[in-house]
């Protein structure tokens, strides 16, 4: 398998176990995340499964993760 990039069709992936928050709702608005063979977070919209794919390290997710925690993106919610 080639080193997958940012925007990769999910069908160029392996098969991934993807996960989707228990916050998602009803009409399909939530992303979802994959962890990569190797290492790396796959981030795709539960609406178009097909992709395009986000690639990220672990650490990007980690810092995303935290920062949304610590509520770092709360002014982009309504």
């Amino acid at each position: 398998m080639q080193h997958p990039y940012n925007g990769v069709p999910v069908t160029e992936l392996p098969p991934l176990s993807w996960q989707k928050s228990l916050r998602s709702n009803p009409s399909g608005n939530c992303v979802e995340l994959a962890e990569l063979p190797g290492g790396g977070i796959a981030v795709r919209n539960s609406r178009h499964p097909d992709g395009p794919a986000l690639i990220y390290t672990v650490d990007e997710i980690t810092a995303f993760v935290l920062g949304a925690r610590d509520g770092d993106f709360d002014n982009l919610i309504g």
